[in-house]
């Protein structure tokens, strides 16, 4: 291409869940600037750091362009037949050998971003066949799903707030201002949460940081850490003696049996533990239930600690019994064109499932297929038959974003063999036979297929590529299309029909599905080809087209013959564990101080540290710490200091600052590049300490199995101190 020839491409960004519409102005091949697309009908121009680095990503010369095999004398290139021929033959050897569920795979949080892997990944998994699959969803946000499918029967039927229209947010363990609403798809969040406030509303934010989010609050109030189910648990009780189910009374039911099971949480019970005095609990109450409209919202604060099944349960039960759910200003049901939900059932997600089966080490329940990640690093140390053997990864970076990072990094060298299907080598991918890389986002086409899901406004966008793919490379559907293949080929299975289906996938790819998915879908035409909505539509509108605001839809979403369960058994079971793990009356520990992680407008889990643009500047992987519990134990600002906990031990600069409360500190997730064999220059000089080192595998939301990363017990002391004076805590000694 001529240097002097240029384009402008419109885009979705994939590097988190708001979706924002980009404008690429691209000369001679290369992004020549990136700016927020002011014409997208839902990101209407928003722009964060993160996607004004897209040219970085693309451009990255860490990011590996073929597939690459891990030898005695190093990393070396191999072609793709070769690379995709071994993976599957020793997959295909290690399930002949010791079983199925010998082979595991974990999804990384990309996943959700990318079209082709969502829509392929499943059909090698059906064809692995095997019960050990783990994702990120289980450090994440397991919970919500749960809530789904326990209240609504379908794991993506998740509640939204309707951000734009609500009188009263209610923000606990959630900062949307810096996520651009994680599960509350939503960008431009600032701007979204000052309309509330300039319309009249009223913003109340409970965390135990200032965060970004109380930052923009009519109101903050801290809470300690693990102690969001009794704070909700209260709320719901004080909704719950006058509930106002207005238009779903005749599609709910469980009413009594909420009311009676919340009864003895009170706000009194609750101020010792939570710290939130109770007529601070009940004022909260009484506006969220006095406004036109409110909502509630929780987030990975809420999901990610011991309760965070009962967390998620308590939030939707308060959004329904205050009358505010499928609602206008409430908690709402996005309507997306490509419906994964109510969508034609070879196109749309699985309902869900829950504890069908059970981890074979520690008993921890199956959620829609998968289990708890945290359980990923004893399944494989452990001996015995089912024990896991071989592994194989997608986008994902589990040594750094699932509990016990040290532990799991050391089970990856037990392995026999593992494949990773990632761009770089980083903490996970370093330990893999090898590594498949698949083209960038710029050389494939997009839509959010989950992500709408979410959205606090309903619209389509597709994307076309801005890049021609480099010769010799594959898009990551056909990378798991390919090995699928060769996985039923090994098994005998060279039926003339199966490979008809290979060949016809490999011919439709993930833009034939697509288009089949708008066409079923709620705004398509059906078998109708010159109507309603379609992939060729949407390319016509390269900035998205707007489908409208959240609408009560609720009754038409649920699956058939499904009401809306509002005490699901579980759930009212898993009360008493609250109660015994918080006797009436007992006060907390004093002297303790409890981690919790925080996210940074500049990171995205672990992957963008490689990028220079958003490397640059102060230290961020900091230690926040209140400046009495600094003095109590002669930590100083900006020093340097030992965190440790039953599992580990990590060193980072402390910051000392009275945004978090007493007995907290706070350090980012996705840091800690500075192991061995990390392939990733910019991020490995600015390698900062893994939060992930810190947390405890064998702690778990015991309903849900979701990984605990929040609320963690720590000591934090001066380097100075010599290690023969170090607890417990300290030495790390339950590792």
């Amino acid at each position: 291409m001529s240097p002097l020839l240029s384009s402008t491409h419109f885009r979705t960004c994939t590097l988190c869940e708001a979706m924002c519409g980009l404008e690429l102005d691209v000369v001679a091949d290369r992004i020549a600037s990136v700016r927020g697309d002011a014409r997208d009908p839902l990101s209407r121009g928003n722009l964060c750091p993160k996607g004004a680095a897209l040219a970085e990503l693309q451009e990255d010369p860490d990011r590996l362009r073929s597939p690459m095999k891990r030898t005695i004398a190093g990393w070396r290139r191999v072609g793709w037949n070769d690379a995709l021929d071994e993976a599957a033959e020793r997959l295909h050897a290690i399930q002949v050998a010791h079983g199925r569920d010998a082979v595991a795979t974990y999804l990384g949080n990309p996943t959700a971003h990318d079209p082709g892997a969502l829509l392929f990944a499943p059909l090698l998994l059906r064809t692995l066949k095997s019960r050990n699959r783990f994702s990120a969803a289980s450090a994440d946000q397991l919970p919500h799903m749960l809530a789904a499918y326990l209240m609504f029967g379908h794991q993506l039927l998740v509640p939204v707030p309707d951000i734009d229209h609500t009188q009263f947010l209610l923000v606990i363990g959630a900062n949307p201002a810096v996520s651009n609403g994680s599960i509350m798809t939503a960008p431009g969040v600032r701007r979204r949460l000052e309309a509330i406030r300039r319309r009249g509303g009223t913003v109340v934010v409970i965390d135990p940081r200032r965060t970004e989010t109380a930052a923009l609050a009519d109101e903050h109030v801290f809470i300690r850490p693990g102690t969001d189910a009794l704070f909700l648990l209260a709320v719901l009780r004080e909704l719950a003696v006058a509930p106002r189910l207005r238009h779903l009374a005749g599609l709910a039911d469980g009413l009594d049996t909420l009311s009676a099971a919340v009864r003895d949480f009170t706000p009194e019970r609750a101020e010792p533990h939570t710290g939130i005095p109770a007529e601070v609990t009940r004022r909260v109450a009484r506006a969220f239930a006095d406004a036109p409209s409110a909502v509630a919202y929780g987030r990975m604060g809420t999901c990610t600690q011991e309760f965070g099944g009962l967390c998620q349960w308590a939030i939707d039960a308060i959004n329904a019994v205050s009358g505010n759910l499928d609602r206008d200003g409430g908690a709402m049901f996005a309507l997306p064109a490509f419906d994964v939900v109510r969508g034609p059932r070879l196109l749309a997600a699985s309902p869900g499932g829950f504890g069908r089966w059970k981890t074979r080490v520690r008993g921890l329940p199956e959620f829609a297929g998968e289990l708890p990640v945290a359980a990923l690093s004893e399944e494989i140390l452990t001996e015995g038959k089912g024990r896991v053997r071989a592994l194989m990864t997608f986008a994902g970076n589990p040594v750094l974003s699932t509990p016990n990072g040290t532990r799991l990094d050391r089970a990856l060298r037990e392995l026999d063999f593992m494949v990773s299907i990632d761009p770089y080598v980083n903490e996970t991918t370093r330990h893999a036979e090898l590594i498949l890389p698949p083209t960038t986002p710029l050389e494939r086409g997009h839509y959010d297929v989950a992500l709408h899901a979410f959205a606090v406004r309903n619209t389509a966008k597709y994307s076309s590529p801005v890049f021609a793919p480099p010769k010799g490379s594959l898009p990551d559907w056909r990378i798991l299309l390919e090995l699928r293949q060769r996985i039923i080929r090994l098994r005998g299975g060279r039926r003339p029909a199966g490979e008809l289906e290979h060949l016809f996938l490999r011919w439709i790819g993930p833009e034939g599905l697509l288009d089949a998915g708008l066409r079923m879908g709620p705004y398509g035409g059906g078998i109708h080809l010159l109507r309603g909505l379609s992939l060729r539509a949407l390319r016509r509108s390269p900035h998205g087209m707007d489908l409208g605001p959240l609408r009560p839809c609720l009754a038409a979403r649920l699956p058939a013959g499904c009401r809306i369960a509002l005490a699901p058994a579980p759930f009212v079971a898993d009360l008493d564990r609250v109660r015994r793990a918080f006797p009436d009356g007992a006060p907390r520990r004093e002297g303790e101080l409890l981690l919790v992680g925080r996210r940074l407008l500049r990171d995205d889990n672990s992957w963008l540290h490689n990028l220079p643009s958003l490397a640059r500047g102060k230290p961020r992987c900091t230690l926040l710490m209140h400046p009495k519990d600094a003095r109590e134990r002669g930590v100083t600002d900006g020093e340097l200091v030992l965190v440790s906990s039953l599992v580990g031990g990590v060193e980072a600069p402390v910051r000392v600052t009275d945004e978090v409360m007493r007995g907290v500190v706070s350090l980012p997730h996705g840091y800690g590049h500075g192991r061995e064999g990390v392939r990733l220059s910019v991020a490995t000089r600015h390698p900062g300490a893994s939060a992930n080192d810190l947390t405890d595998e064998s702690v778990v939301d015991a309903l849900s199995g979701n990984a605990v990363l929040n609320g963690v017990p720590v000591v934090v002391s001066a380097r100075r101190r010599s290690a023969s004076r170090l607890t417990p805590l300290e030495t790390g000694s339950g590792a």
